[in-house]
């Protein structure tokens, strides 16, 4: 009778043997990593400064490298004018005096409802602005300038602070459109009154241009720079109307089109660039 052939069972028995060791080579194994310390940092953490300040929306790359050779930068409390510097997350940068915030920079466009307070938050627990700004992402806006709780229309926010001081400071205000609806028809003499300028309690107001919508006496247009706390309503208040409906419907060469009330947008690349060339 034939043997029977067992190199199975040999090979089974050297393969359960050598089960679970894997490329043994008699070497001994590779060191683990055990403990839980934080690995340092390496230069992968790290950023050139000039990248640091054009992320942080003050200038280009190009630009930055011109304030860092103008001794403009400080980093940490020294200044640096070292080109190709890099800098940590955690550094404090600043330019020309000021903390930069190096978090992306985010431009919101909102078309305001009525009701809502332009604020952060509300001790009285009123519905604020903030409340229609959810989904924007983890960066902290602020909404530039401020519209009254009945006043409607175009609302900017963001958190890039040198462009907000650039389109609220009384130098560079930037021009406003409303639409206003009053209480009963309107004067023509009153309309020329504004456009040359009224005495209110905080100096002299006057519009930029100001003329009816239509053929609707009751409806006005009136663009105006100024920035001061409900000065249109105060304008027309001062001549014995009741402003009845307000809406901002362009505000810095931005306008409603596409943007229904109550929602927001994020600005275009180009809407941005616009802003940061205003003068």
């Amino acid at each position: 009778m034939a043997k029977k052939n067992d190199n199975s069972k040999k090979h089974s028995g050297s393969g359960d043997k050598n089960r679970g060791k894997r490329n043994y080579s008699g070497k001994p194994r590779p060191f683990e990593r055990k403990s839980k310390a934080p690995i340092p940092k390496t230069d992968t953490d790290l950023i050139r400064l000039n990248r640091y300040l054009a992320n942080a929306g003050i200038c280009s790359r190009r630009d930055a490298d011109d304030l860092i050779k103008a001794g403009l930068v400080e980093v940490n409390g020294k200044i640096v004018n070292e080109m190709g510097f890099k800098v940590k997350p955690d550094d404090k940068v600043k330019y020309a005096g000021e903390t930069i915030n190096p978090e992306k920079k985010v431009y919101v466009l909102l078309n305001k409802p009525k009701d809502f307070i332009t604020t952060k938050s509300d001790p009285q627990n009123r519905r604020t602005v903030m409340h229609l700004m959810k989904g924007i992402g983890k960066e902290r806006v602020y909404p530039v300038g401020r519209l009254d709780r009945m006043t409607t229309g175009l609302l900017l926010f963001t958190n890039d602070g040198q462009l907000a001081k650039k389109l609220t400071h009384p130098r560079h205000a930037v021009k406003k459109l409303y639409h206003v609806h009053l209480d009963k028809a309107v004067n023509g003499d009153h309309l020329k009154e504004i456009s040359e300028g009224v005495k209110l309690e905080d100096g002299v107001m006057k519009a930029d241009e100001i003329s009816f919508v239509g053929n609707d006496n009751k409806q006005v247009g009136i663009e105006i720079h100024s920035g001061k706390n409900r000065i249109v309503r105060r304008l027309f208040e001062s001549f014995g109307y009741k402003v009845l409906k307000l809406d901002r419907v362009i505000f810095a060469g931005l306008t409603k089109k596409d943007l229904p009330r109550g929602k927001w947008r994020f600005l275009t690349e180009q809407e941005v660039s616009m802003l940061k060339m205003l003068k």
